[in-house]
């Protein structure tokens, strides 16, 4: 080699303004989130007099003591609790997983101290997106066809049968937008009625009739415990006699491969019956919009999450609903939520959910504070509590008006 490439000659070094290259975000903070990779020797000045030597190197999006923090003392992040000092930390120091965890502390519980009316825009001057409606009035905003395994013993199967319907195969049908397969790990070896096998089929039923899916087959092995007659009948997914949906076994087709043909013959034939349905202008206000993080960083809370949160506000302000989804991600947040129930009863089913989830961790042996995974502790995350604290600015400001299973 004739030289060495140093990864950080370009990073600023010296004095260098706060605003620049960092973040306090509330000015409760113990802590500021640096906006690129600061190295130890560089000096953070600000105003009030702040001179904050880096001692250690931060990573971009990562947090930086502002000041000193105690073993045990609370930490505070938008203004709100991230977590506790496991040890001594000193100004301009890294904060992160080997100074900073999580303990349980008293949530501030209030009810309905921050709700604000919504104000609705009127019926007229509602916007318009184009949708599927369906023959039970809901609107959709996909047209696809479901191929759903009872049990995982059929899960391969339905994919191929999904893979099969290439864009070129669906070229001859613009109204469908795809054949996708619904999978799962379970559906055998679970007892009949039991949580398990009823969180099972409402969940399959529930993709069943979803909005999205303009009709569907389902696929199972045979012999299983989540037999395909129990669950539509449970379900009532024979509906409308016309639309039955279409079933196989693997065991009473005579094996995997004669199942996939079947399927893709079963899906062959509704192709023309879901293609008759068209995009036609349709309200917001038909629309439900479910929540849900993925692949989040310290700057989710920053930039994405909030985005999120003002598109959500809108939504409302249409007459549409959304569902901020994942109770274990407000975990340490949810306080955040009672504040904007429309009832003190919704925000006691709130807490309710809450104490629910530290129940099933206690007998499991887990932590929830396990949540935040490896990706989201490399982008500046360390907590649950921190990670739900971004996570609920998904949800917007509207009033909470219901807790649902």
């Amino acid at each position: 080699m004739t030289g060495n490439v140093n990864l950080f000659e370009n990073l600023p070094s010296g004095a260098v303004p706060f605003d620049e290259v960092a973040l306090r975000l509330h000015p409760a903070d113990h802590v500021g989130i640096a906006k690129r990779p600061l190295q130890a020797g560089m000096t953070l000045e600000g105003a009030h007099g702040l001179r904050l030597p880096v001692k250690q190197f931060i990573p971009d999006g990562h947090k930086i003591a502002l000041e000193p923090i105690q073993s045990g003392a609370i930490v505070r992040r938008y203004g709100q609790i991230i977590g506790f000092a496991s040890q001594s930390i000193e100004p301009g120091e890294h904060v992160h997983t080997h100074n900073l965890s999580v303990q349980d502390f008293a949530r501030d519980y209030q009810f309905g101290v921050d709700v604000e009316p919504v104000t609705l825009v009127p019926q007229t001057q509602r916007r318009t997106f184009r949708g599927y409606r369906r023959a039970d009035g809901r609107i959709g905003t996909r047209n696809y066809i479901g191929v759903i395994s009872t049990v995982n013993c059929s899960a391969h199967t339905v994919r191929e049968i999904a893979h099969a319907f290439t864009p070129e195969r669906l070229a001859g049908y613009p109204n469908v937008d795809g054949v996708i397969a619904l999978a799962h790990l379970s559906g055998c070896a679970v007892q009949i009625g039991g949580a398990d096998y009823v969180l099972l089929q409402r969940s399959l039923a529930g993709m069943a009739q979803h909005a999205n899916i303009g009709a569907y087959v389902i696929v199972g092995l045979g012999c299983e415990a989540n037999q395909i007659a129990d669950l539509v009948s449970n379900y009532h997914l024979n509906g409308d006699a016309a639309l039955t949906p279409p079933s196989l076994t693997i065991q009473g087709e005579g094996g995997i491969r004669k199942t996939i043909q079947a399927g893709i013959e079963a899906v062959e034939e509704l192709l023309p019956l879901v293609n008759q349905v068209e995009r036609t202008p349709q309200p917001i206000s038909e629309l439900t919009v479910a929540l849900q993080c993925g692949g989040s960083d310290s700057w989710s809370g920053v930039t994405a999450n909030p985005l999120v949160g003002m598109v959500s506000d809108e939504i409302v302000r249409q007459g549409g609903t959304v569902v901020l989804a994942e109770t274990p991600e407000i975990y340490g947040a949810e306080h955040m939520l009672t504040r904007r129930a429309v009832s003190r009863e919704v925000g006691e089913r709130l807490i309710a959910k809450v104490r629910w989830w530290e129940d099933l961790s206690e007998r499991l042996g887990i932590e929830i504070d396990n949540n935040p995974s490896p990706g989201n502790k490399l982008g500046g995350l360390t907590t649950i509590y921190e990670k739900s604290l971004g996570a609920v600015a998904k949800g917007g400001t509207t009033p909470l008006t219901g807790v649902y299973d």
